[in-house]
């Protein structure tokens, strides 16, 4: 195990001396996209686990996502989900739709935790203690494995959304800002699941109704 690898359970291995032994972390993706909901996930690993080469989400490739995706649904004790729509984003900004979806995926799992790991996220919605670190998606390997979790889980709402709509092209942006993105949404018009308080979203509308 090299350095990179030990740094990466130094946090559970302070709490595993603390005789704290299910850790969750939690990690949200789809804070940036126009379309989508942001979705977050909660990861209970077995104590001392270690997966080799697993990092943040988005510093892996897709074919590196999804065969973590499938190790840690195997081996973890639990996996939790958690999903915010674009009409609750719209409601309540991505901040809090971004700490929604954290409390939901830990409300999901089968195993209540001990304590929570998060990405520099501040969870004072629930009644579990916490540690929100900053950059913790490349520096715990809890919050890094929640993160691929729900990195793959929304990217693959975003591929059931393209092969309803493939004029707009999810399956290449994900929905985020692009060019082509934004060139396609002046072409094919604003679908319902987009998020209205989004400025690039916002002007397009007013655009039309110019």
């Amino acid at each position: 195990m090299n350095n990179k690898e030990k740094n990466m359970l130094s946090y559970e291995q302070e709490l595993y001396k603390k005789g704290i032994k299910l850790i969750a972390g939690t990690d949200e993706v789809g804070r940036g996209p126009l379309v989508g909901p942001v979705v977050a996930a909660a990861v209970i690993l077995p104590e001392n686990y270690f997966l080799e080469g697993i990092d943040d989400s988005k510093k892996l490739t897709e074919k590196k996502r999804e065969k973590y995706f499938d190790i840690i649904n195997k081996d973890a004790i639990a996996v939790g989900i958690g999903i915010v729509d674009a009409k609750t984003i719209d409601e309540i900004n991505i901040l809090e739709a971004s700490r929604l979806a954290m409390k939901k995926a830990i409300e999901d799992l089968k195993v209540k935790p001990e304590h929570i790991l998060s990405d520099a996220m501040k969870l004072d919605n629930q009644n579990i203690p916490y540690t929100d670190i900053i950059h913790g998606d490349a520096l715990s390997e809890s919050i890094a494995a929640a993160s691929v979790i729900a990195k793959v889980t929304r990217d693959r709402m975003m591929y059931e959304l393209d092969k309803e709509h493939p004029e707009y092209g999810f399956a290449k942006h994900k929905g985020y800002p692009t060019k082509l993105h934004l060139e396609n949404i002046k072409k094919y018009g604003v679908l319902d699941n987009y998020r209205f308080s989004y400025k690039p979203v916002r002007e397009i509308i007013d655009n039309e109704r110019a």
